[in-house]
């Protein structure tokens, strides 16, 4: 059997496969991650790469230009290795696992990543696990209860916590409420440990499924070195947070590409993928590599030792947290659409390959249904939309688009399966949000010249999905751009026709830190604008669905990671937002990441996320008989109904 060396640069790692392994296989199991938002099929264009040297066999595609051709561009999932090999992956085609992330957090608070930030200011402080420092009396014979009781009595007692004494013969034993349990492991060491440290111990406590575990005796006081991470797993980009356990303290912010977007940019293409030979322990390795990436990153900016994280609360979708566990997500997708588990127990971190403190603690948020997951509890949560007496929507603009209609009374909830161009995948120029997005356009209309904020003011790498909304709102302004989205002006510089179609140019090569012109193909807004449909008109059906009217909603929570800022006048332009009052409109950021801190600091926010995951309906919006001609007639922008749009001078 024939085996090739491949080389893949920047990176310069190698990895050794037989003959006929695609190049985006190969890449894959070297920890080389390249942008394939179509898991393979060659339909999406993102895995472009150049074979510096070797010789490879490929299949014909129109994703490629001429040009490109001639500079031997292939795409990864289409190419199989047919010799040593010499691989460069461009910037454009290289997914990001680096962080620096400005993030934005519930209520509105921009927070830089080196900033540190409180949040705790609803729920009572009582994080996921404490550590509790005690001065244990030493035994004599008129106390000689054993050590694992005498540590549960200082425990209890340390707590504040409610004691019954039961009289065994002439010993007492004290029981604690609510029980408290330990591992053998920390059993066997108990003994000479207390003696060793002169009876003077730090004991970290975890709630755990409804009784405390004692999940780690240290000799002497380490009660001031007590962490934990929240995160959020998105379908395209994971958004991570070291925390203070004792101050409530954020410490750091990341946010990474998700590296399953290597086998699919959307949750349906990962499910078929799981069936795959190892496609179940892949899927997993890819998040779980990610989270680690972010978590050791986030540790070693803050010198911060591993075996001090004790605990990590994890939200996301149904399917994301299924692959987080290596559970199998086959029966989400197939009717009646159930899956394996909403409600998971608290478990150990290292049961998902998770590299916290070996016995420490794993929560993740509780779903509603197959494709309503944690993150949209989490979202309710910190935007406190449960807790409203008027009708309130939570927008999520992300892939699966959730999207949570309700208030104190009542909370139902549907997903608009938007795909990820607003997160920067499957569109040519699109990137997360992270330095150098272009996120803010401004058109003349007279030149068409362009002028555009990027994140961190620095030279434009691609656009960000705050940009393609403003771009696209700013190219119907200046008659760039028909209602359809089809490129309709002529004979401007930043326009042209190219063997893939028609694009405006947003920023030339020489502008740019791309080896390209930044663009947007009238494919991208054919993307963007089934993306923005699909959301509004799951937004309008759901509204319906419960007999309302839009103009009903009093506050609207907008949603997501896509960019540090949302202008809703240019959201509502393009028809992705409903016309109402603008000051009814709230840009919240990232409201599953900020729930997640919730949860993670307060035992309370447990309480309250598990109820509202309880009280959520799940609303299947194909069920709905109108929703297909609901989502047609947002096919245009901003509709083709222009009587929704009356504040709209169309």
């Amino acid at each position: 059997m024939n085996k090739f060396k491949v080389t893949f640069y920047p990176d310069n790692k190698s990895v050794e496969v037989i003959k006929d392994t695609t190049i985006l296989s190969a890449a894959i199991s070297c920890q080389v991650f390249i942008n394939s938002a179509c898991g393979g099929d060659g339909v999406c264009g993102k895995c472009k790469v150049i074979v510096k040297k070797g010789s490879v066999v490929t299949v014909p595609t129109g994703a490629l230009t001429p040009e490109e051709k001639k500079k031997h561009v292939y795409l990864a999932c289409l190419t199989t290795i047919h010799s040593d090999l010499e691989v460069d992956i461009p910037p454009e085609s290289k997914m990001e696992i680096d962080a620096g992330l400005k993030d934005i957090y519930a209520n509105s608070e921009e927070v830089e990543s080196e900033e540190v930030v409180s949040s705790d200011k609803i729920f009572k402080h009582s994080p996921l696990s404490t550590k509790l420092y005690l001065e244990l009396p030493k035994p004599d014979l008129n106390d000689s209860l054993s050590d694992l009781d005498r540590l549960y009595r200082a425990i209890n007692k340390a707590q504040g916590l409610p004691r019954t004494t039961e009289s065994h013969g002439a010993k007492p034993v004290v029981r604690g409420l609510p029980p408290i349990q330990t591992s053998m492991a920390n059993i066997r060491q108990l003994g000479e440990l207390l003696r060793d440290s002169d009876w003077k111990v730090t004991a970290t406590l975890g709630k755990r499924n409804n009784s405390i575990e004692i999940i780690l005796v240290e000799p002497g006081d380490t009660s001031a070195k007590n962490f934990g991470f929240s995160f959020d797993i998105g379908t395209t980009t994971i958004s991570g947070q070291l925390v203070n356990l004792n101050n409530n303290q954020v410490l750091g912010t990341k946010a990474a590409y998700n590296k399953q977007a290597s086998f699919g940019s959307d949750v349906i293409t990962r499910i078929i993928y799981a069936k795959e030979e190892e496609g179940l322990e892949k899927l997993h390795n890819a998040v779980s590599e990610t989270i680690n990436h972010m978590i050791k990153e986030l540790a070693s900016e803050y010198n911060v030792d591993l075996n001090d994280v004790t605990c990590i609360v994890c939200t996301g979708n149904t399917t994301m947290i299924h692959l987080l566990l290596r559970i199998d997500p086959t029966y989400i997708r197939r009717e009646p659409y159930v899956p394996t588990a909403n409600f998971i127990p608290v478990l150990r971190a290292t049961e998902a390959e998770i590299n916290i403190n070996p016995r420490g603690l794993l929560y993740c948020v509780p779903g509603v249904s197959s494709y309503v997951g944690g993150d949209t509890t989490s979202g309710v949560l910190s935007s406190a939309l449960y807790k409203e007496k008027d009708l309130s929507i939570l927008i999520d603009i992300g892939t699966n688009g959730e999207i949570a209609l309700g208030n104190q009374d009542f909370i139902v909830a549907s997903a608009a399966s938007a795909g990820p161009a607003f997160e920067g995948s499957g569109v040519v120029c699109g990137m997360r949000a992270s330095s150098g997005a272009i996120q803010k356009v401004k058109i003349n209309h007279k030149d068409l010249s362009v002028s555009y904020d990027t994140i961190g003011n620095v030279k434009p790498r691609g656009i960000c999905g705050s940009g393609y909304i403003s771009l696209i709102s700013e190219m119907l302004s200046a008659g760039v751009i028909d209602k359809s989205g089809k490129i309709k002006l002529e004979n401007n510089k930043r326009l042209r026709t190219t063997d893939t179609g028609r694009e405006f140019i947003a920023a030339f090569k020489e502008e740019s830190d791309s080896t390209r012109d930044v663009v947007i193909t009238e494919a991208d807004i054919e993307n963007l604008k089934r993306a923005k449909a699909a959301i509004y008109s799951a937004t309008a059906i759901l509204i319906k669905h419960i007999d309302f009217k839009i103009s009903d909603v009093k506050k609207i929570f907008i949603a997501g990671g896509f960019g540090t800022s949302l202008d809703i006048e240019s959201a509502i332009k393009i028809g992705l937002l409903p016309d109402l009052e603008r000051k009814r409109f709230s840009f919240i950021g990232n409201s599953a990441l900020a729930g997640a801190r919730e949860i993670l600091l307060s035992s309370q926010a447990v309480k309250e996320a598990e109820n509202i995951a309880r009280k959520i309906t799940y609303f299947e919006l194909s069920t709905d008989s109108g929703y297909m001609d609901e989502y047609m007639a947002a096919l245009f922008f901003p509709h083709t109904d222009l009587l929704r749009f009356p504040s709209l001078k169309i």
